[in-house]
């Protein structure tokens, strides 16, 4: 089985999958197998569809965590990567049917609420830290995200060619050789990357590297962050940035190109009030 997972990463690869969404992929195909064993006794050498739709069952009423179901956009992100590995076995010749169907994916209510927890005064008290602390890498990469509204998996992908400090302009790029947009940066960003390039380490072409690698892992980013915050995260920077640039005069399509949203719907939450406001305004009636 561990054979037939290299292969299936490789697949997500070659599909030019990015390698966050290759990692949950094949973490939530690993989940599956496990539980088609514990559940039959046997290895699971192809798909068949009742055996899915107890999968999915069993995700939404056994599965729990931190003694809460699952919600539908987890269950449905197990679902999706059941459709990928589905489209692997097809590929391979092991099967020639399709098990996963739409009418499987749970219906997701939207959240209307403004998904933006913290202020501007938590980040830049966030970033005064970091600052303090002597990180010029974090702080670059805190300034960054918070100011041009970045993924991190795109800011840790970025590479000395795609940046130029003098336009105030870096192209981002999306999965292995797919989309790229061109994203503007402010002064605060310039400034603290011109900082940081005075101390960084040579050698690699990504603009955030470390000793040990040429590219610094998230992992490592997401524990650096939780020395100076249990809430802030790179990606409430990101719901940060969006709002932000709404509350600053940027127009819902600017946004929406610079952080790289498909769905203005998505861009058009960061215009709802926050929840900590709706619970505010509920006090009223």
């Amino acid at each position: 089985m561990e054979d037939l997972i290299e292969e299936f990463s490789a697949f997500l690869s070659q599909s030019s999958k990015s390698q966050n969404t290759i990692k949950t992929y094949v973490l939530n195909v690993q989940q599956y197998l496990k539980w088609f064993r514990d559940t039959y006794g046997m290895d699971c050498k192809r798909l068949y569809r009742e055996n899915i739709l107890d999968y999915r069952n069993y995700l939404i009423n056994v599965k729990r965590f931190k003694g809460k179901h699952l919600n539908a956009k987890t269950v449905n992100g197990y679902l999706s990567a059941m459709v990928a590995y589905n489209q692997f076995l097809a590929g391979k010749g092991t099967q020639d049917d399709v098990v996963v169907e739409k009418s499987d994916f749970m219906k997701v209510e939207l959240d209307f609420a403004n998904p933006c927890i913290i202020s501007k005064s938590d980040v830049e008290k966030f970033r005064q830290e970091i600052l303090e602390s002597g990180d010029k890498r974090l702080y670059a990469l805190a300034t960054l995200l918070a100011y041009a509204g970045l993924r991190i998996s795109e800011a840790l992908n970025v590479k000395l060619t795609d940046l130029s400090l003098e336009a105030k302009e870096v192209v981002v790029r999306k999965g292995k050789g797919g989309k790229q947009r061109l994203v503007y940066l402010n002064s605060r960003i310039v400034a603290a990357i011109r900082e940081y390039m005075k101390v960084r380490k040579p050698g690699s072409e990504y603009l955030f590297n470390s000793r040990e690698t040429e590219r610094v892992d998230r992992t490592v980013i997401n524990k650096q962050f939780k020395r100076f915050s249990q809430v802030i995260t790179p990606h409430t920077l990101r719901h940060f940035y969006a709002t932000n640039a709404l509350e600053n005069g940027f127009s819902v399509h600017e946004v929406a190109n610079q952080c790289g949203h498909k769905d203005l719907k998505v861009t058009l939450l960061y215009t709802n009030p926050s929840r900590s406001e709706m619970k505010r305004k509920a006090e009223l009636l």
